[in-house]
């Protein structure tokens, strides 16, 4: 009888990434990090250039930042500045670029933030195996 918890090897295997080094599947904490920066910079432009100071409105306004930084910035270089402080880009598993209309589906997806709450082996969240994307060390 096969064990119930078969190894499935390293993450990114089943992707053709490597185990390891640059092209690997990018760790939970560089993109907590990468995702904190990228937070942290949206709000410091809500609350100095949108909302004039901290209101009830700041983070609404920081999400709509975020989203347009996250689409525009993914959809033409790959990463936003976050990820690349981080060392990490994000790619399409079938082009290697990834377009803007799949990194407006991503970018969606990551702000409803359910879908990013939950992950598979690999660890892609759900926002990024619908838009069929993964976040790699660069």
């Amino acid at each position: 009888m096969e064990d119930a918890g078969a190894d499935f090897g390293y993450r990114g295997r089943q992707l053709g990434l490597p185990e390891e080094g640059p092209g690997s599947i990018a760790r939970p904490g560089r993109r907590l990090g990468a995702l904190a920066v990228d937070w942290a910079l949206c709000v410091l432009i809500a609350y100095g250039l949108i909302t004039d100071g901290y209101t009830p409105a700041t983070s609404n306004w920081a999400l709509l930042v975020f989203f347009v930084m996250s689409a525009l910035t993914v959809g033409t270089v790959g990463f936003t500045p976050g990820k690349r402080l981080f060392r990490i880009r994000v790619l399409a598993l079938d082009t290697g670029t990834v377009n803007p209309l799949r990194a407006l589906l991503r970018t969606v997806l990551l702000c409803l933030a359910v879908p990013a709450l939950i992950w598979d082996r690999d660890g892609r969240g759900l926002h990024d195996r619908l838009a069929r994307t993964v976040e790699v060390r660069i």
